[in-house]
């Protein structure tokens, strides 16, 4: 059951993990983590862990969500390009951090889904597509910021050219077979600067759109 002492608890487990962005905190306890995970898998919910959401897919850990987002240098004012909805619990954070969120999955149904919980949360900045996040969002680019959920053993070009100058993209750069590095890039008026921060796992970002089937 999850009960307000969880989040606060989850609250306490990122802060004393080195998570100390005030307003990435305060995201993160507003939005209700129980609702992006199976139900068999709630009582879960505000463990710092990674769960399973289907189609070979999982949530990442909630330390890694804060991590990526404070990495981000968030404002209101900033518009973000989101790749790998997934459930939509990432998606939901950022949205409380930046004037607005274009999100892409290549998972028909999980993007459905994750349509839902934002609309029963009211997040009303969020404008959603099922697409191949290797092309990013080409139509709606520059972005302020890039935030990537798959891990990509090169960064795509596609993505570099869809941050505007002064930007900041996060990404894990890495295959599976290998360690995976959470890469920040940093567009500059005279090109772009690369800062590698901390290891990470996260599955493949895959070209074209899934052939879901079941989960």
């Amino acid at each position: 059951m999850t009960t307000p002492a969880n989040r606060a608890r989850l609250i306490l487990s990122l802060r004393s993990a080195g998570i100390t962005n005030v307003s990435v905190l305060s995201a993160i306890e507003r939005v209700p983590r129980e609702l992006f995970v199976p139900e068999t898998f709630r009582d879960q919910a505000y463990e710092d862990t990674a769960l399973p959401i289907g189609y070979g897919q999982t949530l990442s850990q909630p330390y890694i969500v804060a991590f990526m987002v404070a990495a981000l240098e968030l404002n209101k004012n900033l518009k973000v390009l989101e790749l790998g909805t997934g459930s939509g619990y990432h998606c939901s954070v950022l949205s409380h951090l930046c004037r607005r969120v274009y999100t892409v999955e290549r998972h028909r149904a999980l993007l459905a889904n994750a349509e839902q919980r934002f609309s029963e949360l009211q997040l009303n900045n969020v404008t959603t597509r099922a697409g191949d996040g290797m092309k990013g969002w080409a139509e709606q680019a520059p972005f302020d910021r890039i935030s990537v959920s798959a891990a990509s053993k090169e960064i795509p070009q596609s993505l570099l050219d869809q941050l505007a100058i002064g930007g900041i993209m996060i990404l894990p750069v890495g295959g599976a077979d290998r360690s995976q590095v959470l890469t920040k890039i940093s567009r500059t008026d005279s090109g772009f600067e690369t800062q590698a921060l901390i290891e990470v796992r996260f599955v493949p970002l895959l070209h074209g759109l899934a052939r879901d089937k079941s989960a």
